[in-house]
């Protein structure tokens, strides 16, 4: 029961994901004609990632039998891993592309979770000025895809190097939910719903960046929900993986956590640090408290409270 829980849960964080970006885009959420922008998703998910990681996550895994200091530790370093792996995607990326794009690099991270669609948003007037920005996931082979995207153009290949990162990256998310619905299969859908909030930004800047690849948008479509199904196959190793390490299930969870701390404060909530008015900074502590009340309404659900 709990692996088809897993399945489902899953499929849905990760083609789900896909297809209400697209949705949203066809409503015209990414040039800010639905009245939600890009800044809106991007404070959302922040809000559900830490309401995830420190009302959920962090507490189930002090529950279990491991000591406070080991998993703090374990926090520590799964935080300094995921930046490791931003320094590491500078650095190979750096050399890959030559050292013209240095200046591209200046901040210390250039990421996906929505570089492509705030840099598209952008182009009408809105959009954070933090348009290259990595993502620090784990093994996000993608991180600088979405920040070159737009000088490398058609040279992408049809744009399968910035799936194959991508499926790397929903490889990881499919662990991380497997992981949590070992644990209870209600904080599973807590973390599921999670990474869909976090997904949904993700997966808009995909489409723009394969739609500037290849003017087809339903090949576009079908490449990133082929990479969102990878989020699958991540939840099934993950489930066995974890069923033979039942011991080690603290310790996953705290890497969970530290991984969508990292994604929150590293990549999405520096993209919302702008001048901005105060009806736009409102706007913007509106949609962060609403990602936080959706999560923590979903676990009540859940747990029948």
């Amino acid at each position: 029961m709990t692996l088809l829980q897993i399945i489902l849960a899953t499929l849905t964080a990760g083609i789900g994901s896909v297809w209400v970006a697209a949705f949203l885009m066809r409503a015209g959420v990414d040039s800010g004609r639905g009245g939600i922008n890009a800044q809106h998703l991007l404070s959302l998910a922040a809000g559900a990632l830490l309401a995830t990681a420190f009302m959920h996550l962090l507490p189930e895994a002090f529950e279990g039998q491991a000591s406070p200091h080991a998993l703090f530790a374990t926090l520590l370093i799964g935080v300094v891993f995921f930046f490791l792996l931003d320094k590491a995607e500078l650095w190979h990326h750096g050399h890959e592309h030559g050292q013209g794009h240095d200046h591209d690099h200046d901040h210390g991270h250039a990421h996906g979770t929505a570089a492509a669609l705030t840099g598209h948003v952008h182009a009408h007037g809105e959009g954070p000025h933090h348009a290259d920005h990595a993502h620090p996931h784990e093994g996000h082979a993608h991180a600088h895809a979405h920040a070159h995207a737009s000088e490398a153009g058609p040279s992408l290949s049809g744009g399968w190097s910035l799936i194959t990162g991508d499926s790397v990256h929903c490889f990881g998310d499919g662990i991380l939910i497997a992981s949590a619905f070992v644990a209870d299969p209600r904080l599973g859908l807590v973390s599921a719903l999670a990474v869909l909030a976090h997904e949904v930004p993700h997966h808009m800047g995909d489409l723009v960046v394969l739609r500037r690849a290849s003017r087809n948008r339903r090949l576009a479509l079908m490449k990133v929900s082929l990479a969102g199904a990878v989020t699958a196959l991540g939840g099934l190793v993950g489930f066995f993986l974890v069923e033979q390490l039942e011991d080690l299930l603290p310790y996953f969870l705290t890497v969970a956590s530290s991984s969508f701390v990292y994604v929150a404060l590293a990549d999405l909530i520096p993209q919302l640090q702008k001048r901005l008015t105060a009806r736009q900074t409102l706007a913007q502590v509106f949609w962060l408290g609403l990602g936080i009340v959706l999560v923590t309404w979903a676990s009540g659900l859940a747990h029948g409270h």
